[in-house]
């Protein structure tokens, strides 16, 4: 029989192996794991430690009773020192054990999360950069009660091309942004709960003629011959790769590329350069304003399909389908989810654009069409 705490030979029961482990292995500390993956990622013990937040000496403790310790039950230690200045070589043992850790604390860190996520201590949520004020305002109406019953709110920064992908992957329980979808359904967009908050087709904004580009409307096929301007990614790019495919820039006239929309609504604007840009149809309708700075001198063209399917871009809230309904109504997630209803029907009361041609709403502006947001 082997003693508790020897290292004998694996044994397939599994109670077994667990009531035998080696005490070696039994000493090592979820902080130790924590070192050696720091180690590994900044070379030394020195830079653990800066990152850590601790002396070397701390680090270089743990990293030594860890080679210790491991060294008795592999056979060899976790780290050599090469010698001053020089980063620490992680022997085949090291570099396993590594992988081992990030495993190890990953699963931990993953599980106390969702725990905590089932329970309603943690709520986590993405906004695309120009949604946030919008969360902002609902936030307000929820913070009192979260600050009572202890709720973890945290926000982070999600791109627009990676708002759904966040969800499938569990990174956030809500989410605030704009999708390219189809008016008569989207089976992407099946497993998820909707909060609409607007829709808009796709139009072009233009400095060319009516000679050039007759209007008020044009077919999706002219893009093939007209000088867009366009991004590199976001959703108008997305857009573009639906109804042209994913090689579309060869298929396509890129008089320019840009990095950010109103860079392009002034390259338009400026005469350099004559050619359209794809927005949304809300944005396009306000450049006929005079009082709208952004589409002075620019001309919209609506676009009829007639190379793919319609698209529209879906401004709003997205959580994973069935989720809020597995909850108590006053788990946070469904808490927050009323508030951005509230502060959606708010926003309808007293939005006026473009009616009142006043500039237009930065959500329909800048999620419709940003490639920061990319």
């Amino acid at each position: 029989m082997v003693r508790p705490g020897s290292l004998g030979p694996p044994t397939t029961d599994r109670r077994g192996r667990w009531a035998q482990s080696p005490l070696a292995l039994m000493d090592t500390t979820m902080d130790q794991l924590r070192t050696l993956i720091m180690v590994h990622e900044a070379g030394t013990a020195l830079g653990a430690a800066r990152i850590l937040g601790r002396e070397q000496s701390s680090v270089q403790k743990q990293i030594d009773t860890m080679n210790r310790n491991f060294r008795e039950l592999c056979g060899e230690p976790l780290v050599l020192k090469q010698g001053r200045g020089k980063d620490v070589l992680f022997t085949g043992t090291g570099e396993a054990l590594v992988e081992l850790a990030r495993g190890t604390l990953g699963d931990w860190l993953d599980g106390i999360h969702e725990s905590r996520r089932r329970l309603g201590k943690t709520l986590m949520v993405g906004t695309t950069r120009f949604t946030l004020s919008y969360l902002a305002g609902a936030g307000e109406r929820v913070a009192e009660d979260f600050r009572q019953r202890g709720i973890e709110l945290k926000v982070g920064h999600v791109r627009t091309r990676d708002v759904l992908a966040k969800l499938r992957a569990k990174d956030v329980d809500l989410v605030c942004g704009s999708v390219v979808t189809r008016p008569d359904g989207d089976d992407e967009l099946a497993a998820f709960d909707v909060m609409e908050w607007r829709r808009s087709g796709v139009s072009l904004l233009t400095n060319l003629s009516e000679a050039e580009l007759p209007g008020p409307t044009a077919p999706t096929s002219a893009l093939r011959t007209l000088p867009l301007v366009v991004s590199a990614s976001g959703l108008m790019a997305g857009v573009l790769h639906t109804w042209f495919g994913g090689d579309y820039r060869g298929k396509l006239r890129i008089a320019a590329e840009i990095d950010t929309v109103n860079y392009g609504f002034e390259l338009l604007r400026s005469g350099l350069l004559r050619g359209c840009m794809l927005v949304t149809k809300g944005v396009a309708d306000a450049a006929g304003d005079p009082r709208v700075a952004y589409g002075r001198g620019l001309r919209a063209v609506e676009l009829v399909n007639d190379t793919g399917p319609r698209l529209e871009v879906l401004l709003g809230a997205f959580t994973r389908r069935g989720e809020r309904a597995s909850y108590d109504p006053a788990h946070p997630l469904n808490l927050l989810w009323d508030s951005l209803a509230q502060e959606n029907a708010r926003w309808q009361r007293e939005q006026r654009w473009p009616t009142a041609g006043l500039e237009p709403d930065p959500f329909e502006l800048a999620n419709s069409y940003d490639p920061s947001e990319s």
